[in-house]
Formats: structure tokens, sequence, C-alpha cells
């Protein structure tokens, strides 16, 4: 499967996650290529917001250019939303790393490894509990 299709679908999955679980999300489907800011996926309960990047890997670490980073921050920002790096490995369960759990390389680039998401990332069930309580 082509990197970008399975990216989309591991996205929509994820969507219908939130649905499932009483948010309203949406994917926002070219969102690498726009040379604005924007993310992969936004979703809401009307209380909280989020903001995602997401990176579905068979690999034991995923790589975000800084660019990436930058657009997270700074759409997260003007839409009111909190951002998330979302990482799925081996299809797997979602982790989702706040952005100071996000390790920076050497060059400009930040990493995230399989053991850093299941140690420092929120499961799908603890991101929505703690946006409810």
């Amino acid at each position: 499967m082509a990197q970008y299709a399975k990216g989309a679908k591991a996205e929509r999955e994820l969507i219908e996650m939130f649905w499932n679980s009483g948010y309203a999300a949406m994917r926002a489907a070219g969102s690498g290529i726009s040379r604005l800011p924007s993310v992969d996926v936004i979703a809401s309960n009307g209380e909280k917001i989020f903001a995602i990047s997401c990176k579905a890997t068979k690999k034991t670490n995923v790589y975000l250019d800084a660019e990436e980073v930058e657009k997270l921050k700074t759409f997260s920002e003007k839409f009111g939303a909190t951002p998330y790096i979302g990482v799925r490995f081996n299809g797997k369960n979602w982790y989702f790393l706040e952005m100071e759990k996000v390790r920076k390389t050497e060059g400009k680039k930040f990493t995230v490894s399989r053991k850093n998401s299941e140690k420092s990332g929120k499961s799908f069930e603890k991101l929505i509990y703690s946006a409810t309580h």
C-alpha cells in the first residue's frame, strides 16, 4: 500500500474512533502539502478541541520535519486546540504525545519511538477521558 494511502486509512480509522466516542472529527486531506499551517485530524466534543498530526508505521520510530511540527503548533494556537502527535506502530494502539514529549534530533527533525510513545504518550482512552474530566 502506498504511504499516502496507508496514512489516509489510519487517519480515517482514528476519525471513526472519535465519532464512536462522542466527538465530532474530520480529516484535513492534503494537510502535508499545504503551504498554510494545517493538521491531519481535528476532533472536538464541544469542550475540548484536539489538533493532531498523525503517523502510522511498521518501523520502530517515526520522524517529523521541524516545519510539520511548527505548522501543528501554529494551527493549534490560532484554532484554540490542544496539539498532539498521534502515532500508531504496526497497526496497534494509537498513542498521543504532547509537543514537549517529542524528542528533537540533531538535524531539523523530531522523532517518536514506539517505546517513548508507550511510556510518555496517552492512549486513546486516556486522551478522551482527560478531555471530559
